[in-house]
């Protein structure tokens, strides 16, 4: 596709009737926010590459970075496919296993191994939960952040009861992708990101932080920072990556344009259309897909409403930042009644 600018230095902005857009229905968007979403804390809505819309509370302004929870393993996704490219990994076909060979596994155990990193990225991969949106058994990382080896754990977890091949959310799955990156490429997942992702779209670099302790306010609350990691010093695959909400669309960008930025492939395109194939699922590679009314969707969705939300038939990003809550809203019915009605003219 074709831009007439990048926005890897910064983002340019433009009036919603200067590029096509419905004002009325950001005025019913303006309305909701205020009157149905006490804990969103932004959002940006960005249509033909420029920002159209943007608008933050809580007092919380355009600088701020926020955790976006689940969101960070569509960051993981990516950073796995571009390891794949590099040569790092050879496949999403090889075995999990042979990543640890430190690791003994019962000879009874044949679940576990014959695991992929395809049935990580997928949800696919028998864990002894069965959580999905709405309800189910939920997976314990509470219990998680309180090990000292959060991979031992993890792989233990691996095969229990679950059935390989149904659809199993588990975020400590992805924390072995990440686990896997840094066996493969010698480099945290956030070392990883900010040479190969980051840095080449204008995202802001993130530092090396130290975790002094894994309390609860330190791995899920107010003392989250940059891009947590576990005791063993490997970035959380599943949560942990803070963002501000501009830079979360231009990873939103990134993947509306097939993983291009500029004139570089960063996310190779098959990558790209392997991770957002539609399937029985609604999941792809850690993206969730939604079909509906036309138009396609693929979205990095994390707790409390943290949204990386693209839709290329609009040319159509819009992020969300919010706090997590125990029962928060939907925001889809925001984006589909308020945000995507909103284009007039592709």
């Amino acid at each position: 596709m074709q831009r007439d600018y990048w926005p890897t230095t910064e983002w340019r902005t433009r009036e919603p009737a200067a590029l096509g857009l419905d004002t009325e229905k950001f005025s019913e968007l303006n309305h909701l926010i205020k009157t149905q979403y006490s804990n969103l804390n932004g959002i940006v809505v960005v249509h033909k590459g420029y920002i159209a819309f943007e608008k933050y509370e809580n007092s919380f302004i355009a600088s701020d970075t926020h955790h976006v929870a689940s969101v960070t393993k569509s960051v993981t996704s990516a950073l796995i496919g571009i390891a794949i490219d590099k040569g790092f990994i050879k496949s999403v076909d090889e075995k999990i296993l042979d990543f640890f060979p430190e690791y003994v596994s019962d000879a009874s155990d044949i679940q576990k191994r014959a695991v992929t990193i395809r049935q990580l990225l997928t949800m696919t991969a028998p864990f002894p939960f069965t959580w999905k949106p709405g309800g189910g058994v939920r997976e314990p990382l509470d219990r998680l952040r309180r090990q000292k080896n959060w991979t031992q754990y993890t792989l233990d977890l691996l095969g229990q009861k679950g059935r390989m091949g149904e659809f199993q959310y588990c975020t400590a799955g992805a924390h072995l992708l990440s686990v896997i990156l840094t066996r493969t490429t010698g480099k945290s997942a956030r070392e990883f990101a900010n040479e190969q992702l980051f840095g080449p779209i204008g995202m802001k670099i993130i530092a090396d932080r130290q975790m002094k302790s894994f309390g609860l306010e330190d791995v899920f609350g107010k003392n989250l920072k940059g891009w947590i990691h576990d005791p063993n010093g490997n970035s959380t695959g599943g949560w942990g990556l803070c963002l501000t909400l501009r830079d979360m669309a231009r990873f939103g960008f990134l993947y509306l344009n097939d993983g291009i930025w500029e004139d570089k492939q960063i996310v190779s395109k098959t990558w790209h259309d392997e991770s957002i194939a539609m399937n029985a699922n609604k999941y792809g590679y850690l993206w969730w897909l939604q079909e509906e009314d036309g138009y396609f969707a693929y979205m990095a969705m994390g707790d409390g409403g943290n949204a990386i939300v693209c839709i290329p038939a609009k040319d159509l990003i819009v992020t969300i930042a919010s706090k997590i809550v125990s029962k928060p809203r939907d925001i889809w019915p925001l984006i589909k009644n308020c945000i995507i009605p909103s284009v007039i003219i592709r």
